[in-house]
């Protein structure tokens, strides 16, 4: 386990993401108390398909709202009634 400064790490910061990615952990210090980990992805978090890098955003709604998604936020945001 290695450990680096934050200022360090910006630095060479490819360099430590190398390392990383090969497998290697690194601690990551301010004032020289730990504060970060830089350590490899787990594959369960990579997933990489066949469509990787194609994907498009599309939009939530198909119109405008004319502000009619305030209410509902607002809405929401209020306590409920428990009263009942």
């Amino acid at each position: 386990m290695k450990t680096v400064s934050i200022d360090e790490l910006k630095r060479n910061l490819s360099s430590f993401i190398d390392q990383a990615a090969s497998g290697e952990r690194i601690v990551i210090t301010r004032h020289r108390r730990p504060v970060a980990a830089l350590a490899p992805a787990g594959s369960q978090h990579v997933h990489i398909g066949s469509r990787f890098g194609r994907a498009r955003l599309k939009p939530a709604l198909k119109g405008p709202t004319k502000g009619a998604y305030l209410d509902v936020l607002i809405e929401d945001r209020r306590p409920a009634d428990n009263s009942r």
